[in-house]
């Protein structure tokens, strides 16, 4: 099979893209031990103050397992995704309002890009 400067660019995006999610999830990886350890866990099972965060992306919220969530929470019709995680960690208060989480947001979109790339690998 031959390759053509098409197919070859685009393994070469490809690689990049792998390479700089990789960078981002080191990072996020960084900062979540900084910023979300205090409260949080990437053990599955294993809950603190705040819910364990292993396999959150796909989660319905307010479904770990042992977590004593908020009814707001609970009551939340929110699947966890880039998209919902992106907007909780901005302002989790006015997300889903009345929920238990004292963290007033991470305000840096690129610090929540690192952050959700980081809770992508935790399945």
């Amino acid at each position: 099979m031959r390759l053509t400067i098409g197919m070859a660019a685009a393994l070469m995006a490809l690689g990049l893209a792998h390479a700089a999610s990789a960078q981002e999830a080191e990072e996020g990886q960084k900062l979540f031990k900084r910023v979300c350890f205090t409260c949080h866990t990437a053990e599955a099972g294993k809950n603190k103050i705040g819910p364990s965060l292993f396999g959150v992306v796909g989660r319905k919220a307010g479904s770990e397992p042992g977590f004593s969530y908020s009814s707001a929470m609970k009551e939340a019709d929110v699947t966890w995704d880039e998209a919902t995680i992106d907007k909780y960690l901005t302002d989790p208060r006015k997300f889903v309002p009345g929920n238990k989480m004292a963290y007033a947001g991470l305000k840096k979109a690129e610090e929540r890009k690192e952050v959700i790339a980081y809770l992508k690998t935790l399945h």
